[in-house]
Parts: C-alpha cells; structure tokens; sequence
C-alpha cells in the first residue's frame, strides 16, 4: 500500500518517513447522503410517534418542530461536505 494513493489523511512522501504532512481527500458524497437519509428518516419516525401521541394543537407543535429540525439535518450534512471540499481544494497544490 502506497502512502501517495491511500484515502484519507496519510502520510506523503517517501517510505523513508521524511516528510509526514497529511493529504485531504475529498468526502465521501455516498457515506454523508447515508448518514443524511439515516437521520431524517429517525427524526421523521419519532416525530411521527410522539404527534401521533399528543394529538391536537401540540401536536402540531411537534410538526412544526420536527420540520425544522429536518431542515436542520440537511443545512449541517451540506455544510459538512462543503467544508470537506474546501479543505481538500485548498490543501491540494494549484495545477
């Protein structure tokens, strides 16, 4: 296994252990829509459950509530990989 090829933040250079600066890779698009689909969908149960439960106006409450924190979910997973993408462009060298 190459240093130079490895995902993730391995160590560039020569086996030599000469030079041990960190290369960014890009993020895994598939792993953070995984972890995005996971969430909503667990928000979205829950929220169902406990409106279902309450019923009436707090339960609308809690629909409002869940909606929002939905959007929440989606504005911090796109965040994440939009700061995944500046760090490894800005880490790459200029070609």
């Amino acid at each position: 296994m190459c240093p130079d090829t490895d995902r993730g933040d391995a160590p560039t250079g020569p086996d030599d252990g000469s030079s041990l600066e960190p290369v960014a890779t890009p993020p895994r698009l598939s792993s953070r829509i995984l972890v995005t689909w996971f969430e909503l969908t667990l928000v979205g149960l829950a929220g169902g459950f406990l409106g279902a439960a309450v019923e009436g106006p707090p339960g609308f409450v809690i629909y409002l509530a869940v909606s929002l924190l939905t959007v929440g979910i989606v504005f911090h997973n796109v965040n994440e990989l939009v700061k995944g993408w500046l760090r490894a462009s800005s880490t790459r060298a200029p070609e």
